[in-house]
């Protein structure tokens, strides 16, 4: 049997305690335990060997505590290539994933040694870091890429996945980027499951939904996040018809979906309104099991989409654990049904709550302005305005302004409104003008309503045709043809069309 109090019947600063001792820390269970076994290793002089402190970090990684990882890191006088890679890949497990190149630009400098020359591991866990860091991160993964070939690390399908993984996450940004992660995908001499499902997420967030349904009709084998990963994309691209499908054939197939394929069959279901099947998911789900906070954030999502806002609330109230996420979408579904009242003391008990992952974000504020400006709750709509900023340090963005705006337009307001658009700290858009013009309709100010015109046009003339369809109503209902001609007038120098409504149904399993 391991233990602490044993030690003392060993030799210091033997080959044998150093083992005992490497042993014991493969055993650790608690951060508590791990800071005696630290304790230990440097009474014994052994805080510098690279092999102990390997072992400390790979315990520091799972338990997520990548500050005292670094502490640990630092009190060794020769890392070498083994216990740096540790330490690369302790940072990018954390909220800061770029820092991970500080340790890869200190191995440069100082590797004139080949215990301290980057090798394919440095490097894979280094394309990670660039691919959760974002697509600003792009240029230095591609300079990672250019070091991967001239050191010859490019054969293997491990780096060449990371490779794929980091262009793919860039792909929003930049669409050369995918057009690389295909190449080195299509130039792979072997390909696994695991890279196929990289490129086939990668397609995915493109946008590229034709591109990511032949490679996944053509690969060999598909596993649980291959179904998962094509049906979370289709859901997101607005293909919910052939999500559910996908759905249904990965049923067919064997293959058992996990909980977060639900969700994202549960979003497809809320785009549809599909509440039948989206019922059936919850039984099936939820029997005899507990969910995740997500897969109950992603019901709740649905149920509130289906205009089912009792069953809403009602996982709302049986939730063990809730999110920020939780209370956000449960906070908008009342309000979006009309229960302004009920979203309010809601949002009143979520501020009584203290736990930070429950705490009220940017976006549970958006919910709480709108249902102050729908309701005219203009002094709560300013006092939660100031509260966002005093009490929860959230810096207005223009979704916050915008509700203010509308807040103020559509109770008569609309001189303060102009004020605070003035005193904005960012450039006000459409939108912001357009909350505006709604103000300017309901209160039937249409000298006002053609100045806000003129500005969009100005500012955004693509986003004018809504706008201008709005005030030429408006000047109607005021009995004033004429302006209301010369707005549509204006429509038609510009070249702009009304779009045409249209719907969308899902009957027999198919999209019409």
């Amino acid at each position: 049997m391991l233990s602490l109090s044993s030690l003392a019947s060993w030799k210091p600063y033997s080959r044998d305690l150093q083992q005992y001792l490497f042993l014991m820390l493969q055993g650790c269970k608690s951060m508590k335990q791990l800071t005696q076994l630290h304790a230990k290793l440097v009474v014994n002089g052994f805080s510098c060997k690279n092999v102990l402190i390997t072992k400390l970090l790979s315990f520091c990684i799972a338990s997520g505590n990548i500050t005292y990882a670094s502490l640990a890191f630092d009190q060794v006088e020769e890392p070498n290539t083994t216990l740096c890679n540790q330490m690369i890949r302790a940072i990018f497990h954390g909220d800061m994933p770029e820092s991970s190149f500080t340790i890869y630009n200190w191995m440069r400098r100082r590797g004139r040694t080949d215990m301290l020359q980057p090798n394919g591991f440095t490097y894979a866990f280094l394309l990670v870091a660039c691919a959760k860091a974002g697509p600003n991160f792009l240029p230095q993964g591609e300079q990672l890429h250019c070091r991967i070939l001239s050191g010859g690390f490019d054969s293997g399908v491990y780096i060449n996945t990371n490779l794929i993984n980091m262009y793919a996450a860039s792909a929003t940004m930049r669409g050369e980027s995918i057009a690389k992660a295909h190449k080195i995908f299509e130039e792979m001499p072997l390909r696994n499951i695991v890279s196929c499902n990289t490129m086939l997420a990668g397609y995915l967030q493109s946008g590229d939904v034709p591109s990511a349904s032949r490679l996944f009709d053509d690969m060999p084998a598909k596993d649980k996040v291959s179904w998962t990963t094509m049906i979370a994309g289709c859901a997101r691209a607005g293909r919910s018809g052939q999500a559910l499908t996908l759905f249904s054939q990965m049923r067919m197939s064997q293959v058992k979906p996990d909980q977060v394929t639900m969700i994202a069959v549960l979003s497809a279901c809320a785009y549809l309104g599909d509440l039948e099947l989206g019922r059936c998911i919850h039984a099936h789900v939820c029997h005899g099991r507990e969910c995740l906070v997500n897969l109950n954030n992603a019901l709740i999502h649905m149920y509130v989409k289906c205009g089912a806002i009792d069953d809403a609330f009602q996982v709302f109230t049986e939730m063990p654990c809730k999110s920020t996420v939780s209370w956000t979408t449960m906070i908008a579904g009342l309000a979006i049904h009309g229960y302004g009242d009920q979203a309010l003391d809601l949002f009143q008990r979520m501020q009584c709550r203290g736990s930070e992952n429950e705490k009220p974000d940017w976006l549970t504020f958006i919910a709480v302005l709108c249902v102050c400006s729908y309701t005219g709750r203009i002094d709560e709509g300013l006092c939660y305005f100031d509260q966002m900023i005093s009490m929860y340090g959230i810096r207005p963005k223009i979704q916050h302004y915008g509700c203010i705006v509308d807040m103020l337009s559509r109770a008569g307001h609309l001189n303060k409104a102009q004020e605070l658009i003035k005193m904005m700290p960012v450039e006000p858009n459409s939108a912001i003008w357009g909350a505006l013009l709604g103000g300017c309709w309901i209160h039937k100010d249409d000298k006002l309503a053609g100045q806000v015109v003129h500005r969009i046009k100005e500012l955004e003339p693509d986003q004018v045709a809504g706008h201008l369809v709005s005030v030429s109503n408006l000047y109607v209902a005021s009995m004033k043809r004429g302006d209301s001609q010369m707005f549509r007038d204006m429509m038609l120098e510009l070249g702009i069309r009304k779009p045409a409504a249209c719907s969308l149904i899902y009957a027999n399993g198919s999209n019409s």
